[in-house]
């Protein structure tokens, strides 16, 4: 099973562009980070910058509109994530709870959605069509 653990920092919406962590936190982050890979799960990760560097494309009326950020309606951004391969749910909120993540942090764990997650008809019509 594939989970994503999606680091949320509590402030990050608000934050200025090319807000960094401190050299501590990354040291943490880093050793954390050596774990997963030692450990045979990891199979992504990234930081991400401020939602101050970056757009929002949304598509009222199925039209594209660009809103570069900061957002000011945002309550709740992302930071980072990191992709494990785990046996269940279980081992990757197990994961996700040995993070070095400060007070002001909220890791949501969310499964990746699987071919076989998806109904026949689904799955049909996922498939390509032979031409």
């Amino acid at each position: 099973m594939r989970f994503m653990m999606l680091m949320i920092p509590k402030g990050y919406e608000s934050a200025a562009p090319g807000t960094m962590p401190s050299a501590d936190a990354v040291a943490a982050m880093s050793r954390y980070n050596e774990t997963l890979q030692k450990a045979g799960v990891l199979l992504a990760l990234d930081g991400l910058h401020p939602p101050s560097m970056g757009a929002r494309v949304s598509f009222a009326g199925g039209k594209p509109k660009v809103t570069d950020g900061p957002f000011s309606e945002a309550k709740e951004v992302l930071g980072g994530y990191w992709m494990i391969q785990v046996k269940s749910r279980e081992e990757a909120i197990a994961w996700a709870s040995r993070c070095p993540g400060g007070e002001n942090e909220v890791i949501e764990v969310r499964q990746v959605q699987e071919w076989d997650d998806f109904p026949p008809d689904v799955q049909d019509a996922l498939r390509p069509s032979a031409s």
